[in-house]
């Protein structure tokens, strides 16, 4: 049977391309870093989010210093800083407050046509500490989809759309492996006014049993049908959210941007499990002495989002001429963050876990920071920089035979002359100091 599929369906076979890096940068902006033994460093502010500068907004809109207004299919965007489907946009009220912070656009939590099958639990979050105990690096999730009846939230959609109608509102949409289901909770959200889907093909927990979020994001032959489905009902722009519990990203993020979706969103949360409580010997967070694992999120997550990003991006540009949509996510906490994820390839940044730790006035310092970094670099708009370093990854391979290269090249050099009608005579000492041994 279809939903039966195993895990060869999931790309899980590896495959490696061989990317050369380019002599130079040869980019406005690119700065050499300095090497220092195995470490390399570069610029950066010190410090995190509470040196980040605040920029003035007004209706998202930075009122000084470089554009960070993006442009995604038609749809343009104030700032590349978008509210990440989940609790920051479960209602009218926080996506209303999201709106006036401004935020560039707001993805409200993930509907389903059967609400009453969505019944939440307390404690539903586990933070994991640093060393000190006070800095958070890590949040987990055991939460459900909104649990909201679907017609409350169409509502709140078209009274947001009304009071706010030139800012971006999207809609994260889940359904079960039904057509009739996936095609009427099309229609019925487009029918509000929003901007945009974001189908939810990622959501680790809650709900499998339905093959539902993850258990659908990760079989490509069930994938490529939904988004067909989608795709011939929707007549707004289309992003599929990716999983990150799956070998190669670049499988689903293929089959989704092939069968019509005009971006992909990565990544969603990581399959975990907080820990163990060492009193009790149970695990967190505990629900009547029990859990289920849950979505890993926050700043422990962000090298491996770095990574699905980079594929991802190295994906579309490769395959699909004129480009698609790529929404990054995954531990961006300030300005700086986002500005990696852009350098890679995205042409907007989401946040979730950041507004529960921060609150929506984050927006702020997020456009200060990123602003921050344009100004250090020159850069006057998104555009221009907008994957930059992507020419800069390559295979381990390429990696060991440019450094012999260059190891060569300074053996050379330090040899000296290599005839005597080298010789110069206003050179003769640093000459003779080159072909000294010790």
């Amino acid at each position: 049977m279809l939903l039966d599929r195993t895990a060869s369906h999931l790309g899980c076979t590896l495959h490696h391309r061989v990317h050369g890096i380019p002599e130079t940068a040869g980019r406005r902006g690119l700065r050499p870093f300095k090497q220092r033994g195995v470490v390399q460093t570069w610029a950066r502010a010190a410090g995190g989010l509470q040196d980040e500068p605040e920029a003035k907004l007004v209706d998202g809109k930075v009122k000084s210093g470089p554009d960070l207004s993006c442009k995604l299919h038609g749809l343009t965007l104030p700032n590349p800083f978008v509210i990440g489907s989940g609790p920051p946009g479960t209602n009218y009220a926080v996506m209303k407050k999201a709106f006036d912070e401004g935020w560039g656009a707001v993805i409200a939590k993930t509907v389903s046509l059967e609400s009453s099958k969505v019944i939440n639990v307390t404690p539903r979050y586990a933070k994991l500490r640093a060393a000190d105990k006070k800095e958070v690096i890590g949040w987990e999730n055991i939460e459900l989809i909104s649990d909201r009846p679907l017609e409350v939230m169409l509502e709140e959609f078209k009274r947001l759309k009304k009071e706010y109608p030139n800012r971006i509102l999207i809609a994260s949409i889940m359904e079960e492996y039904n057509k009739a289901a996936w095609e009427e909770l099309v229609v019925r959200c487009q029918d509000t006014g929003v901007d945009a889907f974001e189908i939810n093909f990622s959501c680790p927990h809650g709900m499998p049993e339905r093959k539902m979020g993850m258990a659908m994001g990760q079989d490509c032959d069930i994938l490529e049908e939904v988004c067909g489905w989608i795709n011939n009902k929707a007549t707004i722009p289309v992003w599929a959210k990716m999983t990150p519990n799956i070998t190669d990203i670049t499988y689903p993020a293929r089959t989704a941007l092939k069968a019509g979706c005009e971006g992909v969103s990565a990544i969603n949360t990581i399959t975990s499990v907080m820990g163990i409580n060492l009193d009790t010997l149970r695990p967190e967070p505990s629900v009547e002495g029990y859990t289920t694992p849950g979505g890993y999120s926050y700043k422990a997550v962000k090298p491996i989002a770095l990574a699905k990003v980079m594929a991802i991006s190295r994906l579309i540009r490769e395959e699909f001429e004129g480009g698609r949509d790529l929404s990054g996510l995954g531990g961006i906490e300030t300005g700086r963050d986002a500005a990696e994820f852009i350098l890679l390839g995205a042409n907007s940044v989401q946040v979730c876990t950041g507004v529960m730790l921060h609150g929506y006035p984050l927006v702020k310092k997020l456009c200060g920071g990123l602003q921050g970094f344009m100004e250090q670099h020159g850069f006057d708009s998104i555009e221009d920089f907008r994957g930059q370093a992507l020419p800069f990854f390559t295979s381990h391979h390429e990696l060991v035979r440019m450094q012999r290269e260059a190891i060569d090249a300074k053996k050379r050099k330090k040899v000296g002359l290599a005839r005597d009608d080298d010789w110069t005579g206003d050179g003769f000492v640093k000459e003779s100091e080159s072909m000294v041994a010790n």
